[in-house]
């Protein structure tokens, strides 16, 4: 199963010069979900990792996805504001702005070993925050889990100059 089938091109959004990647059709498709789950839990044996940090909003759909399928534990880093206890908090910039992430203090258990899971890997912007983010609460970072990375913008290079170990599903 070619899981590239599933995540159809939307050229110029969310403005122009940008090709966003839909993965709606994917999730559709229950064939080809459980495929890509399974997939990506054969790149996340490759790390040591108690925990999963799901990165709002489409890696919450594959980071609880995993975290089920691997039977780890699952946090979330949420967008601001959007967390009722004392959060962590890292700002960083989007292709097309600027974001902050957040992690509530009391989610993670004190020596968990975390990978990140996004669904896309661009300028690896998000990802590096999220590294920052839970280095900065005093969790360690195993690496990085994406479905899709976007070539040519170069996120696995920018990833790997800032230490994180990077694993994506498919490049196009």
């Amino acid at each position: 199963m070619n899981l590239l089938d599933y995540l159809p091109g939307v050229p110029d959004f969310p403005k122009p010069g940008i090709l966003f990647r839909d993965i709606s059709p994917l999730l559709a498709n229950p064939a080809a979900f459980k495929e890509a789950i399974r997939q990506l839990d054969d790149l996340a044996k490759t790390f040591d990792y108690t925990h999963i940090l799901g990165i709002e909003s489409r890696g919450f759909i594959f980071g609880s996805a995993l975290a089920h399928h691997a039977h780890k534990g699952l946090a979330l880093a949420r967008k601001p504001n959007k967390l009722p206890l004392a959060s962590h908090r890292e700002a960083y910039g989007l292709e097309y702005g600027n974001d902050s992430l957040e992690l509530q203090q009391s989610t993670l258990p004190q020596g968990a070993r975390v990978l990140l899971v996004d669904d896309v890997l661009a300028t690896g912007g998000t990802l590096i925050a999220a590294n920052k983010l839970l280095k900065s609460a005093g969790f360690e970072v195993c690496g990085a889990l994406t479905l899709l990375e976007i070539a040519g913008l170069n996120g696995s290079a920018l990833l790997t100059q800032h230490g994180i170990q990077n694993k994506t599903l498919i490049v196009a």
